[in-house]
């Protein structure tokens, strides 16, 4: 009897029986009417069966043989492989300005949390024209991660915090896109905390909150002098009252998102400065978007100064007014 070699896909098999196979990725089911009658089974991709139907049908119909046990390997193999490839992909959208000792550390948290939790990820880093040399250091970083998880997307200028979000979310791969700030007030640490809340709650969005404990996890703030306590606190309070977002930390900035949901939430967003966040938490609820929280720990920024001034806490003030009368 002559042997036949079947290719399937990338892969060569050489089957001692006068059948041969073809072997697609997806779904399966055998053409059962061709078998008999010309001697060539092929695993067709089918919508209306699945792979276990096919496993069924196929033991029930054609016995154990070391023939087909061979093909059996190979297509729990490519379903195994498709699979995979269905992973879910984390990418992080990083503004940064004037951030050159901050990146360096904040990028080797983010890959390590990343690695140990065996999760894909990849980093955008969106540089407004830093004149510190941000990103000469962002491009070494990349030579040292790879371009596939560090990927490089400057503007020229400083073009405000949310038109920055807007930059980094057209060259994400990932289906979950998480923001935070580059300035190591947010410890990627709290980010497979994130991910447990979303799979559980099957949450579009999940906030960290320093107001807010979940379980033994508890929110805060740390390095903060009483001034600034006091203007964060204040500025909730007056969000939450004149808005009623359901959250309790409206003014973070540390969230992770559903792709097909930022994109969007991003779309109905209007502001661009520092109440980019609060609209689009607010605008997130108003179309009814699931949100939980997640506690995290505040620590003020490492190296260099707070870019919150009076004017960011002026446009802050006129983004509650005006959702206030549009949402």
């Amino acid at each position: 009897m002559k042997s036949r070699v079947c290719k399937c896909s990338t892969i060569e098999v050489e089957a001692k029986h006068p059948i041969s196979y073809r072997i697609l990725p997806g779904r399966w089911i055998p053409d059962l009417a061709t078998w008999p009658r010309s001697g060539v089974a092929e695993c067709k991709q089918a919508v209306s069966h699945t792979f276990p139907t096919f496993l069924f049908r196929f033991f029930f119909l054609y016995g154990l043989r070391s023939d087909l046990l061979t093909l059996l390997i190979l297509l729990i193999d490519s379903w195994v492989f498709t699979m995979a490839a269905a992973k879910n992909k984390y990418s992080v959208i990083l503004p940064t300005y004037n951030e050159r000792r901050n990146l360096p550390i904040i990028i080797w948290l983010i890959q390590r949390t990343f690695n140990q939790e065996k999760l894909d990820w990849e980093v955008i880093i969106v540089d407004d024209g830093s004149p510190d040399g941000t990103l000469e250091i962002a491009k070494q970083l990349q030579k040292l991660y790879g371009p596939e998880h560090i990927v490089l997307k400057p503007r020229q200028g400083k073009l405000g915090l949310g038109t920055a979000y807007v930059h980094g979310l057209k060259h994400t791969t990932g289906n979950f896109v998480i923001i935070m700030d580059a300035d190591f007030s947010h410890h990627p640490k709290f980010i497979p905390e994130m991910i447990r809340i979303q799979k559980e709650t099957d949450a579009d969005i999940v906030t960290g909150t320093r107001y807010a404990n979940r379980g033994d996890i508890k929110g805060g703030v740390y390095g903060w002098d009483l001034f600034r306590k006091f203007t964060s606190r204040t500025a909730n309070l007056i969000a939450d009252v004149m808005l009623m977002p359901g959250v309790s930390d409206l003014t973070g900035s540390f969230r992770l998102y559903k792709k097909s949901v930022l994109e969007k939430v991003i779309l109905n967003t209007e502001s661009k400065g520092y109440s980019f966040q609060m609209e689009m938490m607010v605008r997130a609820k108003a179309m009814g978007y699931k949100v939980s929280e997640c506690p995290i720990t505040f620590v003020d920024r490492v190296y260099g100064e707070s870019k919150l001034g009076g004017s960011e806490i002026v446009d802050y003030l006129k983004g509650v007014l005006s959702l206030w009368v549009k949402v």
